[in-house]
Formats: C-alpha cells, structure tokens, sequence
C-alpha cells in the first residue's frame, strides 16, 4: 500500500510537474488569496465585507485557472471559471458605477 501511495505521489508530483503545473499553481495562490484579504478584512472590521482586492485576485487566479483548465481540456473546469469571470468583472463594473454616481 505504502509503494502504491509514494508511486501515485511521484507520478502526479513529480514526473507530471512541468510550467503548465506551476502556472496551476500560481492561480489557486491568486485564488486562495482573495479569500485572505477578505478574512483579514472583515475580521478588521468586525463585520463580514468584501474589499477590492479580493475582486482583483478572483479575475486574476480565475483567469489563470481558466487558461489552465483549457490547456487541461477540462470542461467543467473552463465553464466554471469562465462563468466566474464574468461574475467577478461584473461585480467590478458595478463597483466602478456606484462610486461614479457618488
């Protein structure tokens, strides 16, 4: 069991990590951090907020993820991000609007 587990880690880890896996990797760090700077936030403020920044790392790690999944030829993965994308330059848009009309 044990030659089986360290045989799955190196194949996956090891003989498959090329730019396209640190590209990958990049993009879930983008990800993850916009969950951060929103943690930090709102824990700053004593309330549940949405900073800027975190739309800011959702376009950038849903984008790389994006080009990631269509290198992967991923079809669940391309429609998720790519609905996500929408969603966060949307989100953006919106943002840009309300501080204009202020």
């Amino acid at each position: 069991m044990t030659s089986i587990l360290i045989e799955w880690f190196h194949n996956v880890f090891v003989e498959q990590f090329d730019s396209w896996v640190v590209l990958g990797f990049a993009a879930q760090l983008l990800f993850m951090m916009r969950f951060v700077v929103q943690w930090i936030a709102s824990e700053r403020a004593g309330q549940s907020i949405i900073p800027l920044a975190f739309w800011f790392f959702s376009i950038g790690g849903g984008a790389l993820l994006f080009v990631y999944a269509i290198r992967q030829q991923d079809p669940v993965f391309i429609v998720g991000q790519g609905l996500g994308l929408f969603i966060y330059f949307r989100n953006l848009r919106l943002i840009y609007l309300g501080r204009k009309k202020a």
